[in-house]
């Protein structure tokens, strides 16, 4: 039988709490943290891991600035959404998998053709990213928006058909991903170093840095390679 890990555990109880006990209704916010976390006696890290797995499954909505709330669908949830979480996961290797084998030579591509106006928007971006982490803010957007001015410098019409796959890696990694600090901890060396070869207009380096930064992410998010 899969061990089922404490956060799973804990968002399970979670969603008991909502569905079955009926003790948090659609549309009704969650305690704080320190609150909630005592209550159900996890640590707040384990907590937040929960409420990620429960968000992704639509079962809760974090709200930036104004907490985390149960989701008026709830109700139309039948399986509490944890038979779909291995499929999460293998969704997003297999988005790590693509990303790993396009966006280095991306990277390359880039340092190449990019005008200096692109060049100056792919740096711009990387500092969004990198002011967001130090921030501990959302970096979802930024973070896109640093692959996407990559992907848009390569001049190719086919890798820039790739960018809603790029960015729903990214979007899906940030929110389901259990070492969210482990993995912003990377992006921000990751995303330095492949400025810093963007900067010299160094293509070995830079398909080099991202090819690191892709592996870096698929570790720290335990996704395997078969």
């Amino acid at each position: 039988m899969k061990k089922i890990s404490l956060s799973q555990q804990t968002a399970r109880r979670l969603y008991s709490l909502i569905a079955a006990e009926k003790k948090l209704s659609p549309g009704e916010k969650l305690p704080n943290e320190v609150e909630l976390s005592q209550e159900m006696g996890v640590s707040r890290a384990t907590l937040r891991e929960a409420i990620r797995e429960l968000a992704t499954q639509g079962v809760l909505e974090v709200r930036r600035g104004r907490g985390t709330f149960v989701s008026q669908q709830v109700e139309e949830i039948n399986d509490f959404g944890f038979s779909s979480l291995d499929q999460v996961k293998g969704q997003l290797r297999d988005l790590f998998e693509l990303r790993a084998v396009f966006e280095p030579e991306m990277a390359a591509l880039a340092c190449r053709r990019a005008t200096n106006e692109e060049l100056a928007d792919i740096l711009a971006q990387g500092e969004r990213v990198a002011a967001a982490i130090r921030a501990g803010e959302d970096r979802t957007q930024s973070d896109r928006d640093f692959h996407a001015a990559i992907v848009r410098a390569t001049h190719n019409e086919f890798m820039t058909r790739l960018l809603p796959i790029i960015s729903q890696a990214v979007e899906t990694a940030i929110v389901s991903g259990s070492h969210g600090g482990l993995l912003a901890e990377h992006t921000l060396r990751d995303h330095a170093l492949l400025m810093e070869f963007f900067t010299k207009r160094d293509p070995e380096g830079a398909r080099f840095a991202m090819a690191v930064h892709m592996r870096h992410a698929m570790d720290e998010m335990d996704l395997k390679i078969r």
